[in-house]
């Protein structure tokens, strides 16, 4: 997963501040053909790209509307797909129509005209990987009922408006919610994680969460203060003197 932040802080839902216990994770797809993060990211971080219409979401009221979620996966300036986080995980994101904004952290993929298997599959990378780190981070079981769903999910479940994200997009390449929830679940048993923290109580202010850990220890390097734990809360870096 490449992960970075830039927190819609101009964004009404950012100001309001509203905590949030996450009960599970809702992944949502934005319905429009646009892969490129800066159309919803901004301003521009030197990855991202300038946005020249300045229509991203870092507004008080994004096309007029209370809009706001968690992270969004998609496309970089130069092309390659990454994640970035938009809102801290224990605040409450606007992304559903439903109650669900009080229970489920969101994330939204940038769609492209929904044929790229390319573009696809490296998006479905960076979402079972969000979703596990998500999983472990706050304890949650991608396996129990109404944990890791998507937002028709919700509807069905009368927890979020009359969409059809992502059943429209997912099964044109051979995937859906349940492989989902099982490639999380095999990320969950399979793959060590390190964590850029101050501590490790502190997960949201989580600088980012790494595979290979000479890159967590560079992120830890490049923020004076934090510290590389593994998946356990052992910290590796910088080692406590014995």
């Amino acid at each position: 997963m490449v992960f970075r932040q830039c927190f819609l802080t101009a964004n009404d839902c950012y100001k309001s501040g509203r905590g949030l216990v996450p009960k599970g994770i809702m992944v949502h797809s934005t319905g429009a053909n646009n892969p490129r993060l800066s159309r919803y990211v901004g301003p521009d971080d030197g990855y991202l790209g300038v946005n020249i219409y300045n229509n991203h979401w870092n507004q008080p009221k994004p096309e007029g509307k209370q809009i706001c979620c968690h992270a969004f996966i998609g496309k970089l300036e130069k092309g390659t797909v990454a994640t970035y986080q938009t809102l801290p995980w224990t605040m409450e994101g606007w992304h559903c129509g439903g109650s669900a904004n009080k229970t489920h952290i969101s994330f939204e993929i940038c769609e492209d005209g929904l044929t790229s298997d390319t573009y696809f599959s490296a998006i479905y990378q960076e979402a079972t990987e969000l979703c596990a780190y998500l999983c472990r981070t706050f304890s949650l079981d991608p396996a129990k009922d109404g944990v890791l769903i998507d937002h028709s999910d919700g509807h069905r479940r009368g927890i979020a408006s009359n969409h059809a994200d992502v059943g429209h997009w997912f099964p044109r390449h051979g995937a859906s919610m349940e492989k989902l929830r099982a490639a999380v679940l095999d990320q969950l048993e399979t793959t060590e994680m390190y964590r850029v923290r101050k501590t490790w109580k502190d997960a949201a202010k989580q600088k980012g969460a790494f595979r290979v850990l000479d890159y967590a220890i560079a992120c830890a390097i490049a923020n004076p203060g934090y510290k590389v734990f593994n998946q356990a809360g052992a910290e590796v870096y910088p080692k406590r003197a014995a």
